[in-house]
């Protein structure tokens, strides 16, 4: 067993005002898509210039957290939405949802895409090589955080989370760090770096994070107030990535199968 690496969750503490490597974790992310989008943004292929890049992650970053927040509420937390309707606005006592977060982002995408006179998937499939490194990131805030913690084990590298009990878990959210941010990173940035029929690298990338995260929730606990939801293994996470493993795999289908018709 390993030992849990206690670290505070607050980074910097200057009298009321506190950062939190939560946040730190979300800035990095937003960091990453504008740094490396400019790189993807020069290339000849392009839809839009460089310098847009600002505005795409300002448009991003709305949609992960307003997504994020509204997803929470609607997929893991309704019951306590109902009878306290504003909890919505309550961010600094937690809760996002990668699932409604990337609602968002298509949202958010769809709304830019008329200011740049392309398609929402256009940008989408810009964003998609990129995005993994904010996931990733988040996953590590979760670590630090100790939350989203695995299931009970005994596999040498379990870990006893200060808010997970007495019992030895899985470090879940580094599985996902690495699963969803780093391998997650490397096939997209590898398949995009050449040009791809539109929807191609989103459809690849929605694909392959249904697949990730379906995979971890075995080793996740589910959240206490949803517990199993079907079969005693059925969580909500593998609920709602089912559908992107479908629909990935259709817009992967239709991006190659629309060329070769064309």
């Amino acid at each position: 067993m390993l030992s849990y690496p206690t670290i505070d969750p607050i980074l910097i503490a200057l009298g009321p005002v506190k950062i939190h490597w939560y946040g730190i974790m979300y800035l990095i992310g937003f960091a990453a898509v504008w740094f490396l989008g400019q790189r993807r943004a020069a290339q000849p292929w392009s839809v839009i210039k460089p310098e847009s890049i600002e505005d795409l992650v300002t448009y991003g970053a709305l949609g992960v957290i307003v997504g994020g927040r509204l997803g929470y509420i609607l997929f893991y937390n309704f019951s306590a939405f109902i009878d306290n309707p504003f909890i919505l606005f309550k961010i600094w006592q937690g809760g996002m949802s990668f699932h409604g977060g990337l609602l968002g982002v298509f949202i958010a995408m769809w709304f830019f895409a008329k200011k740049q006179n392309c398609t929402m998937l256009q940008l989408t499939d810009i964003i998609a090589p990129l995005a993994p490194i904010g996931l990733g990131a988040g996953r590590i805030g979760n670590f630090i955080n100790s939350e989203l913690w695995g299931r009970p084990t005994d596999v040498p590298w379990a870990m006893v989370f200060p808010n997970g009990g007495e019992f030895a878990r899985h470090p879940s959210q580094l599985y996902e760090a690495f699963l969803e941010g780093l391998v997650l990173f490397a096939i997209l940035w590898i398949y995009t770096s050449k040009p791809r029929p539109t929807m191609a690298a989103t459809g690849l990338a929605v694909l392959l994070y249904g697949c990730f995260r379906f995979f971890i929730e075995f080793f996740r606990m589910p959240d206490a107030h949803l517990g199993y939801l079907a079969l005693d293994w059925v969580t909500m996470g593998q609920i709602l990535s089912t559908p992107m493993i479908i629909i990935g795999a259709l817009m992967v289908y239709f991006a190659y199968h629309k060329t070769e018709k064309s």
